[in-house]
């Protein structure tokens, strides 16, 4: 542990071994883990706040929360335990306020072909995950002959329909977040960095044409006040033009009620032995090595299984050509890490159509974890009392043996092996 919380920390500097408030290593541990589950509601309880979404309950538990991480506040272990499941509950709720701002907002997403490549002419990358920022651009962009492009977690505003009408909405460029230090030196028009993850751009490179708004910020980047866009759409068009240069489609846009509307096919395909399981393989994306655990399981998946798939984590696979069951795609995109809710809802809907419980679905979920809403995600899944989930590619440093002992113990969650062994595993339950 280190904790340097008060002024009597072990030789003014922090204490390591015990707090001398007596607070050890596996209370420390699940403060952190409070922590982290709490930074993720805070960044959708935000993007649902932007657009006028709030829930009291939701506020008040950040407070309760937020106080229980205190100095000598509490040291029961138990506490700390409920107190994490019941932020996991939270963060559901927080989740399903965002959902229903995104889709009032926007409509229900439904799938589309998303085209990689760029158009001939000057353009703009949007990454991050605000789509209202997306939106607001997108207004002001219109009939100045300036393409929109989406990179990382902004890929999913695609499928909502009031974000699609825009025709300069031109397609995605690159791929997960690590990759953004090459693929925006790459870009020779502008780029808009909405929320995380956004990086420093190395020097001599694209700085000069790197715009942040919101609570992004970036030393020597413009910051965009107000959502008004106009210096970001000034200096696009006094930049070189892509090049029209036609990628690779991709899918996305598998909101669940996108999803539900497959859901007779779907279990007709699971009662006839057509699909036999699926997977859930998604998360976090980062540049660790281990990750290519992720592709290598995906591709290793057999070709009577779907597989599911959300977040950044999906950029690993997302570019293969899975194919189709009984014209069900194999692989199903359900949107950004907050769009767990979505996948949730799948889950609670096919265990409703099968009469059995969540647990007993022929379903497995895999998970990558890079950041704080991964956490937030963990709990929630917890919460709901979802058993067998494997994560990785790393144990989380912040979690103590005895504390991912309680978690494995009460909900088997376990870290990732290899692919052959995981799958192995899995198939011969």
């Amino acid at each position: 542990m280190f904790c340097y919380q008060c002024e009597q920390t072990a030789g003014g500097s922090g204490c390591t071994r015990i707090g001398v408030c007596g607070k050890n290593e596996d209370i420390q541990s699940l403060q952190d883990i409070l922590l982290f589950g709490l930074k993720g509601i805070a960044a959708y309880a935000f993007h649902a706040r932007e657009l006028g979404a709030r829930d009291e309950e939701v506020d008040a538990f950040m407070h309760e929360a937020l106080f229980k991480t205190v100095t000598n506040v509490s040291f029961d272990l138990n506490q700390y335990l409920d107190m994490a499941l019941r932020c996991g509950g939270i963060n559901l709720k927080t989740m399903e306020l965002l959902d229903r701002a995104h889709t009032q907002r926007f409509g229900n997403p439904f799938p589309v072909e998303v085209d990689t490549g760029t158009r001939p002419g000057p353009g703009i990358l949007v990454t991050g995950h605000d789509l209202l920022d997306l939106y607001e651009l997108l207004k002001q962009a219109e009939g100045k002959g300036i393409n929109i492009y989406t990179h990382s977690e902004m890929l999913p505003a695609h499928g909502y329909p009031e974000l699609k009408k825009f025709k300069h909405l031109a397609g995605n460029y690159g791929g997960a977040w690590q990759e953004q230090k090459k693929e925006f030196n790459a870009f020779s028009g502008a780029i808009l960095a909405t929320t995380n993850c956004v990086l420093i751009p190395p020097e001599n490179s694209y700085l000069g044409r790197l715009f942040t708004v919101g609570i992004t910020g970036i030393p020597g980047a413009t910051h965009i006040k107000n959502r008004d866009f106009n210096p970001l759409i000034k200096k696009t068009v006094s930049l070189p033009g892509l090049p029209d240069a036609p990628g690779k489609k991709i899918i996305t846009g598998f909101h669940h009620t996108a999803v539900l509307g497959l859901a007779d096919k779907i279990v007709s395909a699971v009662k006839t032995g057509k699909i036999r399981r699926f997977f859930l393989i998604g998360g976090c994306d980062g540049a660790k090595p281990g990750r290519n655990y992720y592709t290598e399981f995906a591709e290793a998946v057999p070709k009577d299984c779907v597989i599911l798939t959300l977040a950044c984590g999906k950029y690993r696979f997302n570019k293969l050509d899975f194919g189709h069951i009984d014209g069900i795609p194999r692989l199903i995109d359900i949107g950004q890490c907050n769009n767990a809710y979505s996948a949730i809802q799948v889950a609670v809907a096919m265990s409703k159509a099968f009469n059995c419980t969540v647990n007993d679905l022929p379903l497995s979920i895999i998970l990558s974890w890079f950041e704080q809403k991964a956490v937030a995600i963990l709990l929630t899944l917890l919460h709901l009392g979802i058993k067998g989930i494997r994560i990785g590619p790393t144990p989380p440093a912040f979690i103590t043996p005895n504390v991912f002992k309680v978690i494995h113990d009460n909900y088997d969650l376990k870290l990732i092996t290899t692919p052959q062994k995981d799958l192995a595993d899995i198939m011969n339950k």
